[in-house]
């Protein structure tokens, strides 16, 4: 719907302005500037990165922060690093997505009925952003989650799921792959490992284990 759509376009405009966390503003900064060597001719995007997928969706994804090559080089979420390839293979084997490369913002993806959100949305040192710079960017994912009634969240890893579980002010089950929980208002909610390259390298997250979760995520 139109108002969905304007809704986040706002909200978006807000989220790439914010300056609101001087460490995490220095860092995706210098990370701009330095550049990694296979990428040197890329002109980083070094801000926050917006949410990203269908503006009417009622399924959202929510990761943890984007990478300092990845997305906040290409200024799209989950764009242009592994664990991106890993996300965007499994919503394109599940129909969720109309490719399944994410190499850069113009490269034609799209996402069907799904939205991709994150507990912080810019670039932290060590991929580790702190409780306070969360906390400033709760303000964005409060909003977006108070925007339209839900169908499905899907959290990838443990710091998600429990970032979720306490904005929706709800008792919080343990994290573990695979679990999910429905909330008094019906959202269903999805627990998943990171795909990280921590995880997927390890064999600790496998792609029929994402697949699963994917299932679950997008059942009607």
């Amino acid at each position: 719907m139109a108002g969905d759509r304007a809704f986040l376009e706002a909200l978006n405009r807000e989220i790439v302005a914010c300056a609101r966390c001087p460490r995490l503003v220095a860092w995706r900064e210098e990370i701009g500037r330095e550049k990694r060597r296979q990428f040197a001719d890329w002109t980083y995007w070094a801000r926050p990165v917006p949410v990203f997928g269908d503006p009417e969706a009622r399924r959202l994804i929510v990761g943890l922060a984007p990478a300092a090559h990845g997305a906040n080089r290409t200024g799209r979420m989950f764009t242009g690093d592994r664990s991106g390839d890993w996300l965007y293979r499994a919503l394109h084997r599940a129909g969720a997505a109309n490719q399944p490369e994410a190499t850069h913002a113009e490269d034609g993806l799209e996402l069907r009925g799904v939205l991709i959100a994150a507990a912080a949305h810019c670039a932290p040192p060590a991929n580790k952003p702190t409780l306070e710079e969360i906390r400033h960017c709760s303000e964005y994912l409060i909003r977006l989650l108070d925007s339209r009634e839900w169908r499905a969240i899907l959290c990838l890893g443990n710091l998600a799921w429990n970032h979720v579980f306490g904005l929706l002010g709800e008792k919080r089950p343990p994290f573990a792959h695979g679990a999910t929980h429905e909330t008094r208002s019906g959202v269903r909610l999805v627990a998943s490992y990171h795909p990280s390259q921590q995880n997927t390298f390890t064999g600790k997250l496998t792609e029929p284990m994402l697949d699963a979760t994917m299932v679950a995520f997008l059942a009607p």
